[in-house]
């Protein structure tokens, strides 16, 4: 049967992205196809989705800091939100009982508020696909919607200790003692090299902390969650992170064929669950709101907004939890099921284009907008720079090697990641926090001297999103960008920039070249160091 599901998925998937959409949109439509023909969910998919959800949070441990966590914007935003959607979404409910429509007719006040509570978690899963695929973890905006997930999370925990009776154990202060094994943490993460050992150390951590936080009582996802925050600060934590990445792909392949096995639905609980997916973009206008109210910028309040504007996986734990006691009809574990699907697709599809539509809507959206800046939206002026490199991962930390020592000061690098541009400043390179893709951005800084804009990013859209930024903003100088295959390069060339470099092609040639100049005499060579 394994086989039959992963066909299923592949198909899906693969169909969904000819298309120019996400892959999990098929892997959602699979899950139903599925369930049509009569397959039901087992045990080993159930593995598989949870293993995968475990595997996700532990990531997003590792890219986290606890002080993004603390800022008022994030976690009073968060509550917030909960507490007006809460209110507002139960009086809608109770309201549409009266109209006598089916499953929402005679609704009481608790089990509308109940249903409020569950829609008003956004999906952890489908936020972090979407903003993995467009390469938009670090920017201000991705920080921001990871940092009201993780809050979601904490009311989520909060939420099924009291609800299901389940209280932690005395045992789970002993939980407060990882901070201090974090020493012997990063050791074993060191002495685990770079190889197979690597993501068999994070299996390790991760499912331990699962297994430790529920064995105390505590939500086992949150522990996965903490002890990826626990080893973040360490050197390798990137490494790690993306040494698990297909892993956590795959596996989110079966939570994604899980929702659509639930159940089979009838016509009437399909609008049903179309008739709660209006409420998506209540969603969204609330976190708008409130995230301009806390003096965020309008562009990072629309793409926060508008990425965390689903309905969560955690609404079916709810449902099943109302359904075991008997506050709803099994029912509604398939309507909430529905809506969940449904609400992946609207978010997959309108971020897909989440840019653009801001740029269209930008003069309406800054009349909302507060004149004070918080420190962090404050833009950095690239003062006496002819050439900036956008992206100060590996391949743009080699790039800025090559072109320092003949540019000196006129060269400056931007990223959108500020640990990272605080490690490149401590190292003495000129580096500042910028987001390429920030159309205001491109707006306020100054880039009159600028003669050339190199864009070393590992994501092709973000690219041609950078390149048509500053064709916009009407920057006359050149653009240069990498890419790994030819119709990438074909990809980059329609949108405007001016010369692409194929990552392969270019690095066999300068080998070769560097090669010839050795057996020629030319030049003094020593090792090559890692860049850190």
């Amino acid at each position: 049967m394994e086989i039959v599901w992963l066909l299923f998925a592949f198909v899906g998937g693969l169909s969904m992205k000819q298309l120019g959409l996400p892959p999990l949109i098929g892997f959602l439509g699979a899950g139903f196809l599925l369930n049509y023909f009569g397959y039901e969910s087992s045990e080993n998919l159930q593995s598989l989705a949870d293993l995968g959800i475990t595997l996700m949070l532990f990531t997003i441990g590792l890219k986290l800091n606890i002080r993004d966590l603390l800022k008022p914007e994030v976690w009073i935003t968060s509550a917030q939100h909960l507490l007006i959607w809460v209110l507002m979404v139960t009086g809608i409910m109770f309201g549409i009982g009266y109209l006598g429509l089916s499953y929402l007719a005679d609704m009481s006040l608790q089990q509308a508020a109940l249903l409020a509570f569950a829609l008003s978690f956004s999906s952890t899963v489908c936020v972090v696909k979407i903003l993995e695929e467009s390469g938009e973890m670090k920017t201000r905006h991705g920080k921001i919607a990871i940092g009201v997930l993780v809050m979601q999370d904490i009311f989520a925990v909060l939420f099924l200790v009291f609800a299901a009776g389940k209280t932690p154990t005395l045992w789970a202060f002993a939980l407060f003692a990882l901070w201090f094994l974090r020493p012997i943490f990063y050791r074993l993460i060191n002495s685990a090299g770079h190889g197979e050992l690597l993501p068999l150390t994070g299996f390790l951590f991760a499912l331990g902390g699962y297994h430790l936080f529920d064995l105390v009582g505590v939500k086992g996802d949150l522990g996965a969650l903490i002890m990826g925050m626990l080893i973040a600060p360490h050197v390798k934590a990137s490494e790690l992170s993306k040494s698990l990445l297909s892993f956590k792909d795959l596996f989110l392949v079966g939570f994604f064929l899980s929702i659509g096995l639930i159940a089979l639905p009838d016509m009437e609980m399909v609008m049903v669950a179309l008739l709660l997916c209006v409420l998506v973009p209540l969603k969204f206008l609330l976190f708008f709101t409130t995230f301009v109210q806390f003096k965020l910028r309008a562009r990072t309040a629309y793409l926060s907004g508008l990425v965390l504007s689903n309905f969560s996986e955690f609404g079916l734990i709810v449902a099943a939890l109302a359904v075991s006691s008997g506050w709803f009809s099994p029912q509604w574990l398939v309507i909430i099921a529905l809506s969940v699907s449904f609400s992946f697709i609207f978010t997959s599809l309108r971020y897909k284009s989440a840019h653009s539509q801001y740029l269209k809507l930008k003069s309406l959206l800054r009349q909302y907008e507060s004149n004070v800046r918080l420190k962090e939206d404050i833009y950095q002026q690239p003062e006496g720079a002819s050439v900036l490199l956008i992206g100060m991962g590996r391949v743009g930390r080699g790039a800025f090697s090559a072109l320092s020592p003949s540019l000196g000061d006129e060269l400056c690098g931007v990223d959108a990641d500020p640990q990272r541009v605080r490690k490149l400043q401590d190292e003495g390179l000129k580096v500042i926090v910028g987001d390429g893709e920030d159309a205001d951005m491109w707006e306020n800084v100054d880039t009159t001297d600028v003669r050339l804009i190199l864009l070393a990013l590992p994501s092709i859209d973000d690219t041609a999103h950078i390149t048509q930024q500053l064709r916009v903003a009407e920057y006359q100088g050149k653009i240069a960008a990498i890419a790994r295959y030819d119709d990438e390069v074909e990809k980059l060339m329609s949108t405007g920039t001016d010369y692409v470099f194929n990552m392969f092609t270019e690095a066999g040639a300068g080998l070769a070249e560097e090669s010839l100049r050795m057996l020629s005499g030319e030049g003094e060579y020593e090792v090559a160091k890692p860049l850190s």
